[in-house]
């Protein structure tokens, strides 16, 4: 019985061994014939059926990974282990790959479907004529809040946060831009300052908060507000858009003296390996479909104003999500700081979260 057992091993083994030899055969014969596409999200941040759709029609197959931070983001290309054929940072990160020379320029005559993109949101600061980036989502930093744990209406402003009746019973996302921004927003600075006494203010401000704040987290923020475990929470949009699908007592509140206006856009990294799937891939993301099922699944607000057009009017016509340009016209989009200053917000909310203990 024991030799019995030990064959059926050894077979067993065998069967693994060879599986896993043509697993690399295979994926050797894909990357040589550049039918691996390598891609680098945020988590969460595509619909899966996508990807899908995406493999099928093109012919390639898909390596996803997934990244909680632009600074993870870039820090894991430079390392260079793994050639990333495109990935989405942040506005203010795109800034600072260009400056760094990390990024590809695009060729526009290889992309089709950019005019169908909000001319609102080409042309930025950050990436002038969109050299080197194009548009996936946007959206802003605000606050959600349950009002059967806090009284509707009463949640407006960023100092609201300090009120109270939130002791033990707020959410923070973990992030220093996020919470040394609003910070400096409920004062009336930049959420890009590089003035010392600003900067130091409010993390003194930060300081009495710390009664309020239940925890810094990031994802986890959704399970708490869902399930009614904290007051208010401070999150981007399309999180809280999906908390409010979840929770019909929970509001979604961009305060009026100021907050972040964000952009992710796809770019293609220096090291990139298939290049042509990189392009691909942005051209499929622009067809106001694929755009349309993408932010109806994800929650957060589209740039293809195409794919507005296809989306339910009670997405589109709601404020909280898409801003009217009054609102729009008081927030700010971060600025790459440089490393000096980058440093100087995360010492500081190093600062602010090392007191709470």
């Amino acid at each position: 019985m024991k030799k019995l057992n030990s064959l059926l091993i050894g077979i067993v083994a065998i069967i693994l061994l060879l599986g896993i030899a043509s697993f690399r055969l295979e994926h050797t014969k894909g990357a040589a014939s550049g039918k691996v596409l390598t891609i680098y999200n945020w988590g969460d941040y595509i619909d899966p059926n996508l990807l899908k759709k995406f493999e099928k029609e093109y012919g390639y197959k898909v390596v996803y990974e997934t990244f909680d931070s632009n600074e993870a983001m870039i820090t894991k290309i430079k390392q260079g282990g793994t050639a990333y054929d495109l990935t989405i940072p942040s506005e203010y990160m795109i800034q600072k790959m260009i400056k760094q020379d990390a990024l590809i320029p695009l060729d526009h005559s290889r992309i089709k479907g950019l005019n169908n993109i909000d001319r609102r949101f080409l042309d930025l600061d950050f990436d002038k004529k969109n050299k080197y980036s194009v548009p996936y989502f946007w959206g802003t930093l605000g606050i959600v809040y349950n009002d059967k744990l806090v009284d509707k209406g009463t949640i407006n402003h960023w100092n609201d946060l300090w009120k109270p009746e939130l002791k033990n019973n707020l959410m923070l996302i973990d992030g220093a831009r996020e919470v040394m921004g609003l910070a400096l927003n409920s004062d009336g600075y930049s959420l890009n300052s590089k003035d010392m006494t600003q900067l130091n203010h409010a993390e003194n401000k930060l300081t009495g908060l710390t009664a309020n704040v239940k925890a810094i987290v990031a994802d986890e923020i959704k399970m708490y507000m869902i399930n009614n475990e904290s007051a208010a929470a401070v999150t981007f949009s399309g999180e809280a858009s999906e908390m409010l699908d979840n929770n019909e007592n929970l509001h979604y509140v961009i305060p009026e003296e100021g907050s972040n206006l964000w952009f992710d856009n796809m770019v293609i990294p220096k090291t990139a390996k298939n290049i042509n799937g990189a392009y691909d891939f942005i051209n499929f993301m622009l067809e106001p479909e694929n755009a349309a099922a993408n932010a109806e699944y994800i929650g957060y607000s589209t740039p293809n104003k195409k794919a507005k057009a296809i989306l339910p009017e009670s997405i589109t016509n709601d404020k909280q999500f898409y801003p009217d340009d009054k609102t729009i016209e008081n927030l700010e989009v971060y600025e790459d700081l440089g490393s000096n200053y980058l440093e100087v917000y995360n010492d500081l909310f190093l600062q602010f979260k090392m007191y709470r203990k």
